[in-house]
């Protein structure tokens, strides 16, 4: 696992109404822990497991959707095997008869889980690489303010303001639980290296916009992630989920 300096996990987890916690881990795991995760999926999430064409896909979904079960079971004090999820129209898990809301993004080896209480909310990571059509997917994919602020960011910046501005539009469009149903050049994001997270209008909307609250993530080298929700009146606990926590 790259190196993070966000806090490891503490004994103990409780999940105020004022915070977000979100968690970092590493989906490259090994043999052992992905037996121990494995018998906490359902039969349908086994199967999906079992439909990925490529090794390295499956074991990164068994050790995310395993420990998904696993932290949800500590926050809602119940059996990790006994969680039972529900979907969206666009298929946006969640779990009916509580508070609790949770979202998961991953990228390469590494995963971003969040959690809130009672309010709705969308998490993103991205490894930052060199695009070479990055320019003409700003095109295809950003606003136009979003583009003109891309093309005058200088080269060497480019990448990271691409994909600051890739992870916060795919956060929001998560968190509204829309997907890609939702055309991502219908608002309108920060984006410039430095300068603060910020959802500015949402289909010509400032009012809309000012309902969510956004933040920049950088938990690990090389990569960036976005996290938002509803509300004004929370805040992060960042923390990273160890390999040695798999074996407690």
């Amino acid at each position: 696992m790259l190196k993070s300096d966000w806090p490891p996990s503490p004994p103990h987890i409780q999940l105020h109404t004022d915070a977000i916690d979100i968690w970092l881990v590493g989906l490259e795991q090994s043999d052992a822990v992905r037996a121990k995760l494995w018998p906490l999926l359902n039969d349908e999430e086994q199967a999906r497991a079992k439909r990925f064409y490529f090794d390295i896909h499956r074991h990164h979904f068994i050790v995310g959707r395993g420990l998904l079960r696993i932290l949800l079971g500590r926050y809602l004090e119940v059996a990790p095997e006994k969680i039972v999820f529900a979907y969206g129209d666009h298929g946006k898990p969640y779990l009916p008869n509580t508070t609790l809301n949770f979202n998961i993004s991953h990228s390469y080896e590494m995963a971003l889980l969040a959690f809130t209480q009672g309010r709705e909310l969308g998490v993103d990571i991205e490894q930052i690489r060199p695009l070479e059509d990055a320019a003409a997917i700003a095109r295809m994919n950003f606003s136009a303010k979003e583009v003109a602020e891309y093309t005058a960011v200088p080269d060497d910046q480019k990448p990271l303001a691409f994909y600051n501005c890739w992870t916060r539009k795919e956060a929001f469009i998560k968190a509204i639980g829309e997907g890609l149903s939702c055309p991502l050049d219908s608002f309108d994001v920060t984006l410039v290296p430095g300068e603060p997270a910020e959802l500015l209008q949402v289909k010509g909307s400032l009012d809309e916009a000012r309902k969510w609250q956004l933040h920049t993530l950088n938990p690990v080298e090389r990569y960036v992630g976005a996290i938002i929700a509803t509300g004004q009146d929370w805040h992060l606990n960042c923390r990273q989920w160890r390999d040695s926590d798999f074996s407690t």
